[in-house]
């Protein structure tokens, strides 16, 4: 008889994505503008890590973005969430509205984790 097991990581992946679904998260966060505003790699990685705490209940997670986010409506960018397990979870950011300096977005973490490599 098969007996499928999750890790603790994949467990945790699974409730913050459910818990991210069900609230449909947004933010915004304030930039310096030049042209087009952007928010900065690092600065939308660690957002993203305390709003997903904050939904969950759970630590922040370590998450990457690999680009700067551009302050346009329409944009997206993919960061990845790691667990400590090594298995990963993609999240989906894109900008809903612009205000001035200011940048808001919608983000969505994917309904099924990659396990760690191998």
């Amino acid at each position: 008889m098969f007996k499928a097991r999750m890790t603790a990581g994949v467990s945790i992946l699974a409730a913050a994505a459910a818990s991210t679904l069900l609230l449909g998260c947004s933010a915004s966060v304030e930039v310096k503008k030049s042209t087009a505003p952007k928010l900065s790699a690092d600065k939308l990685s660690s957002t993203l890590s305390e709003k997903l705490a904050a939904a969950t209940g759970q630590p922040k997670p370590d998450i990457s973005c690999p680009e700067d986010l551009v302050g346009k409506v329409g944009t997206t960018t993919r960061c990845k969430l790691t667990a400590d397990d090594g298995s990963t979870l993609g999240v989906t950011v894109k900008v809903t509205s612009v205000s001035g300096d200011q940048i808001h977005y919608d983000f969505k973490a994917d309904d099924k984790a990659s396990p760690a490599a191998n």
